[in-house]
């Protein structure tokens, strides 16, 4: 009798993204497609139409998607900020991560390895892993604050004096950057910003579904993170 090696492997799910951090996500993706393109329109204007602008209307269709799905990412991220304390425990990562632990620091460390090609094995992770949350916690959570900031004092100028917008943003907002013209360039660098976190944060979540052994992309559809562990069994 003889015994042959045989490769098998078990799988591990855990339940990662509620349901309302899903639809937040998918929600907050098609706000911020439709605010990076009528806000690059908005900063590089196309030519003018031939025949009577109200023929058209098209700058102000560009204009009226643009403050929509802004007021829709504004109470996205409301709703995000109220769910880290409602929701379990992976709800805040992204908030709230650990700086002040050396272990934070340390699996950060190694995350850096791991997408130089300099780690050879991945660590599991349940939630975010630690460079992904510091990444998601500077460059969304902070350049998420500093875009609805800018752009309500922007908005408060459209609305007025007396408007909650220009009182509580504009008032304050314009004169500590210097001027409109100043806001509207740094609003602008801020979506480039946010364009470049989209890049590294599709390209991060497809390069660890495929080199991590855990799901990343079905998980935010499911909720659940599988984890794949390739062993080897004995059969007769």
């Amino acid at each position: 009798m003889t015994s042959t090696q045989t490769p098998s492997h078990t799988e591990e799910a855990v339940y990662v993204y509620e349901a309302p951090i899903r639809i937040w996500h998918w929600i907050n993706v098609f706000a911020i497609l439709t605010l990076c393109l009528t806000g690059y329109f908005i900063g590089s204007p196309p030519p003018t139409m031939s025949g009577e602008a109200y023929d058209s209307y098209l700058f102000g269709w560009i204009r009226y998607l643009h403050f929509v799905s802004a007021y829709i990412f504004l109470i996205g991220f409301l709703f995000r900020l109220y769910w880290a304390f409602a929701g379990n425990k992976h709800a805040k990562e992204i908030f709230a991560p650990k700086f002040w632990t050396r272990k934070f620091w340390s699996e950060v460390k190694h995350e850096v390895a791991w997408y130089a090609m300099l780690a050879k094995e991945p660590l599991k992770y349940t939630g975010h892993n630690p460079l992904a949350a510091l990444v998601m916690h500077i460059m969304f959570v902070w350049g998420s604050v500093f875009m609805i900031i800018t752009g309500l004092a922007l908005y408060g100028e459209g609305t007025g004096m007396g408007s909650w917008q220009f009182d509580y943003f504009s008032s304050w907002v314009i004169p500590l950057f210097g001027q409109s013209q100043d806001v509207h360039t740094w609003h602008h660098l801020g979506m480039w910003c946010i364009i470049c976190f989209m890049i590294i944060h599709i390209y991060a979540a497809v390069r660890e579904d495929i080199m991590s052994r855990q799901s990343i992309i079905s998980s935010i559809f499911s909720g659940w993170r599988t984890f794949k562990d390739s062993r080897s069994s004995n059969q007769k």
